[in-house]
């Protein structure tokens, strides 16, 4: 498992909620989950119109991306979320209250980087992200 050491240099002030500005992830490996989206696993858009549904399938393909390299959401560092609608926000908020607390059992949830573009590669997905793990 990582050794993440928590940093707090001067003048960065205080880090939001939960939220870590800076860590030290010592590590001999990262591996990075590239553009999850709310496919099954027999390529079928799971939800269409159905933001929370495409927030379970999509972390649910993380965590099976993270099981295959042996790794667990312990060992995942950061987040990058793509949402299409900016009304999503609180939707992905609600979301990440409800399900990171099973998934983070220590409730060290990994840094995230939200950004908003105008559409994904097809118009019926909501909602991409990718994750970073350290193993």
């Amino acid at each position: 498992m990582p050794q993440i050491q928590i940093l707090n240099p001067a003048g960065l002030g205080t880090p939001l909620a939960q939220y870590s500005q800076v860590a030290r992830v010592k590590a001999s490996e990262f591996v990075f989950i590239a553009g999850q989206v709310a496919t099954d696993a027999q390529g079928n858009t799971v939800g269409a119109g159905d933001f929370d549904a495409q927030c379970v399938q999509v972390f649910r393909n993380i965590g099976i991306a993270l099981e295959e390299v042996g790794a667990g959401w312990q060992n995942v560092v950061q987040f990058t979320t793509y949402l299409v609608h900016s009304q999503d926000i609180p939707r992905l908020g609600a979301f990440r209250n409800r399900e990171f607390p099973s998934m983070f059992g220590d409730r060290a949830y990994p840094t995230n980087t939200l950004l908003m573009i105008d559409r994904l590669l097809r118009e019926d997905f909501l909602i991409e992200v990718q994750a970073i793990a350290a193993l």
